[in-house]
């Protein structure tokens, strides 16, 4: 079942297809969803420039017993943002948007180490930016059924728009720096990274022992979106977005409709 799965998502994602309904029985426990992401991603073969971290919140962290969830972003989908920036999300699927802080990987861990202090997590990061999220699924009810699901099919992620550099992140200012969301004009969603448990870094560490344990090797250059510090923001094709992050930036994006790749 884990590899029908797997196959479903890839087949969906490559033809475009929207899914009305999850493809096959709902994994019941976070390793039976990495399960199924590790099988996608041996069949598709992609590069992988980065992974996607998101929260899950109480209760469902009480009841999976973790905080936190992570999905790769494969390098076709990450861009640099610019005045004609594009995200693009499946139609008849989920589509959503979301305000990140992006840590990029200076230098990668030993191999044996599976677990990390905050501060060692810290000192495997070279660069952090601001940028948007992509959520975007074939599956249209992804975000209704809990973390495992999420996990399932790439953690949600569509793509990865990479905005300015942060400066002086380290004495870790940025994360008290309210971000504003607006869609077509209107605000949607605000907060700040402050509110992550452990702060973005804790996604960070998160993120390096989650991969230990499933034995993929972390590599110099990929990038960590750290969690949705406004919130995930439902958006459709055609819509304006709008991240304000004060005097760290603002980014600008418009959503288009992924094509068959």
């Amino acid at each position: 079942m884990t590899e029908a799965i797997a196959e479903r998502f890839l087949a969906a994602r490559k033809a475009a297809q929207s899914l009305d309904e999850y493809p096959g029985a709902p994994p019941a426990t976070l390793d039976e969803a990495y399960a199924i992401q590790d099988s996608a991603l041996a069949r598709m073969g992609g590069v992988i420039a980065g992974w996607k971290v998101g929260r899950i919140l109480p209760p469902l962290s009480d009841q999976y017993g973790c905080d936190r969830l992570a999905g790769p972003i494969f390098a076709n989908t990450v861009s640099m943002i610019g005045p004609a920036s594009q995200g693009l999300i499946y139609a008849g699927g989920f589509g959503a948007i979301e305000a990140e802080f992006l840590f990029r990987i200076g230098k990668a861990p030993r191999a044996d180490q599976s677990q990390f202090t905050l501060e060692e997590a810290a000192g495997h990061i070279d660069a952090v930016h601001i940028g948007v999220e992509i959520a975007s699924s074939p599956f249209v009810g992804i975000n209704d059924m809990g973390p495992a699901v999420t996990i399932s099919d790439f953690g949600n992620n569509n793509g990865l728009l990479i905005g300015p550099a942060v400066p002086s992140w380290r004495d870790n200012t940025y994360a008290d720096q309210e971000v504003i969301t607006s869609i077509d004009g209107a605000p949607v969603g605000k907060g700040s990274a402050s509110a992550f448990t452990f702060g973005a870094i804790g996604s960070v560490r998160f993120l390096l022992e989650n991969l230990a344990r499933r034995n993929i090797p972390i590599e110099t250059g990929w990038w960590i979106s750290t969690g949705a510090v406004t919130g995930v923001h439902p958006i459709r094709p055609g819509q304006e977005v709008k991240m304000d992050f004060g005097p760290l930036g603002a980014l600008h994006c418009s959503i288009g409709t992924q094509e068959p790749r």
